[in-house]
């Protein structure tokens, strides 16, 4: 499927930033601004961008210290916040003053400082097994696959580390399933073996000891959502986002709300299930159709 990269400043102009845009086929289509989770990147919205090819424009970046991204030199940095500001430079650079968001884990979380900081750019938001409260055997789970791991042999091996780390989430994966995982979150390296394509300092915007890492309360985000059209996504077997979150959320939300539980899926799904796409399409064909 064709895009092409775009490139750009970070909010704080120290950093080369990339992103994907992929073309709709007509000039006039409603945008959606993709964003991935902490050790992912924008290949991991392939699949759903290839279901929603020529309907919409979908931008699609690499966070800093991910993808085809610099790496940032002061790992402090590495922050959903400053994420956050990222992505409002991003869209300032292309011209967009009004997109659907999608966030998966971290880019929901990114969706909703930018909803605090720039009104009104969100036409509609979807959350891909995120809310405001995180629940801590997820988080701890996370802390601990994160960081230094070094490079894999090849392509068999990042399948297999890939496997190792997410098996509990997707426990119906078969060995393909798990080699298309490898080369969307990996990289080949000139030597031939294999790495993670992210920076492994991003584990240090974990650290349990960072006020800014994750803020205590994220109701307060939540609740300036509330006229926002919104779906949450939530895998059946998810360590981060329990089903009474899931419930809070739909009590507090005054405005167009949805969720569907995406069944035998655990944290995050990739958005390629029946269940996930038959909402997305739903959801976006009502609140970020009508804009075209």
């Amino acid at each position: 499927m064709d895009y092409r990269v775009h490139r750009y400043r970070s909010a704080d102009g120290r950093l080369e930033l990339a992103a994907r845009d992929y073309p709709a086929a007509r000039a006039d289509a409603p945008v959606l601004l993709m964003m991935h989770g902490l050790t992912r990147n924008s290949a991991d919205f392939e699949p759903l961008a290839a279901r929603l090819a020529g309907r919409y424009r979908m931008i699609v970046p690499d966070q800093r210290g991910r993808g085809l991204s610099q790496w940032d030199a002061d790992p402090a940095q590495y922050r959903p916040d400053v994420y956050a500001q990222d992505m409002l430079a991003l869209v300032d650079d292309l011209g967009i003053t009004r997109a659907a968001l999608v966030g998966t884990s971290m880019g929901g979380l990114m969706a909703l400082a930018m909803n605090a900081l720039r009104p009104g750019l969100a036409q509609a938001a979807i959350f891909n097994d995120i809310g405001p409260v995180l629940e801590p055997s997820g988080l701890a789970r996370i802390q601990g696959y994160v960081g230094p791991a070094g490079a894999m042999a090849d392509w068999t091996a990042a399948a297999a580390r890939t496997r190792a780390i997410n098996a509990p989430a997707f426990p119906d994966y078969g060995g393909a399933q798990w080699d298309a995982f490898a080369r969307r979150i990996a990289r080949a390296n000139a030597d031939g073996t294999v790495s993670f394509s992210y920076d492994p300092a991003i584990a240090q915007g974990l650290a349990g000891d960072d006020p800014e890492a994750v803020p205590p309360d994220l109701w307060p985000l939540w609740d300036l959502f509330d006229a926002v059209p919104v779906l949450v996504v939530r895998g059946a077997l998810s360590d981060l986002l329990s089903a009474a979150t899931v419930a809070e959320m739909a009590r507090r939300h005054a405005g167009p709300y949805a969720s569907v539980e995406v069944p035998r899926v655990g944290h995050a799904p990739m958005l390629d299930e029946p269940a996930a796409l038959a909402a997305i399409e739903a959801f976006l064909a009502e609140h970020a159709g009508r804009g075209a």
